[in-house]
């Protein structure tokens, strides 16, 4: 029955997306499936608010599924997922959000809430109950003298099952959740700048926490990154999709370049290439520039596929893997 709902969706877009936009959405979405024919692995990347957007619905069943191998997020999507898991009805909607004066806002900072475009996240319900219980795993690494990646501290939450009765959503539609159950690494370049980031440097001020180094940060991230990159490019290639631009793009796609061209190391760039962007095409803007800039940078070939798809992400995103999911 889902797979029977996937195909109506590809199919309505064989019917109706012919042009412009539209027709890249359907070419960019036969490019991934030709992809995984091939035999590569691709990678995705999470940039804005896509967890809060909800787009675990979607998501998590491309990860059930093996269509992504691989994620690189902001702090923000790695944790909101969780967020999202155990604080939904708390949740609040805002249908006015495009004109909400100064005083509108300071209203709703008042009554604890983080507004994040039209929903409010509750400080209380999801922000705190999460500091309570990650807090517990931060202390016990430390103690064992260990140090772990921020997405190995969510697998390690998830997976042991102390949080499943906090369940609001199914939790089938959480892709950190799906994300855990596969194992797959998520890289979280600038993790500091993310709410759990914030609170777990507060407890370290605070006396609670006595190493910075229990959670990894992007130095070692990048280093795993390269293996990751190696190890999975020895008898393929990876492909990468991005979603949005900023910081969750740029850090992962420099992996090939960095091999490259730092350790002077033979790789394999990256086979296919597409970003969904609303960020306007422009010349000295990562995130607006188009992909063929990235051939100079030695991160794709000149005949590598590439899709740039100027739309809302939140939007296309669930098409697209929706026409992937049908195949």
């Amino acid at each position: 029955m889902i797979k029977l709902s996937y195909m109506q969706i590809k199919d309505f877009m064989h019917r109706h997306y012919r042009h412009f936009n539209a027709k890249t959405c359907v070419e960019a979405s036969e490019g991934y499936v030709e992809q995984l024919k091939l035999g590569n692995k691709m990678f995705i990347t999470l940039a804005g608010a896509m967890s809060t957007a909800e787009l675990g619905i979607s998501l998590a069943d491309m990860i059930r599924y093996d269509k992504v191998h691989a994620i690189s997020c902001t702090g923000a999507n790695l944790e909101e997922d969780l967020f999202n898991l155990i604080a939904n009805k708390h949740y609040c909607r805002i249908p006015n959000w495009r004109t909400l004066s100064a005083e509108e806002e300071l209203k709703l900072s008042k009554a604890g809430f983080n507004r994040v475009t039209d929903t409010c996240i509750p400080e209380e319900e999801a922000l705190r109950k999460i500091e309570h219980i990650i807090l517990k795993y931060w202390k016990k690494a430390e103690k064992n003298k260990s140090s772990y990646f921020p997405y190995e501290f969510m697998y390690q939450i998830l997976l042991s099952g102390e949080i499943q009765s906090l369940y609001q959503i199914n939790p089938e539609d959480s892709w950190l959740l799906a994300a855990a159950k596969k194992n797959i690494p998520i890289f979280t370049p600038g993790i500091e700048d993310s709410t759990l980031g914030n609170i777990f440097v507060a407890n370290f001020i605070k006396g609670n926490i006595k190493d910075l180094n229990t959670v990894k940060s992007g130095f070692s991230q990048m280093n795993q990154l390269i293996s990751w990159y190696q190890d999975n490019t020895q008898d393929n290639s990876v492909g990468f999709f991005q979603i949005g631009g900023g910081i969750a793009g740029d850090f992962p796609i420099c992996v090939v370049p960095l091999i490259s061209q730092d350790l002077m190391k033979p790789v394999k760039l990256w086979s296919y290439f597409c970003q969904i962007s609303d960020s306007t095409t422009s010349y000295g803007s990562y995130s607006g520039a188009t992909p063929n800039e990235k051939i100079s940078w030695g991160k794709l070939n000149i005949d590598s596929p590439k899709f740039m798809i100027e739309s809302d992400a939140t939007i296309v995103v669930p098409l697209v893997f929706s026409y992937i999911l049908a195949s």
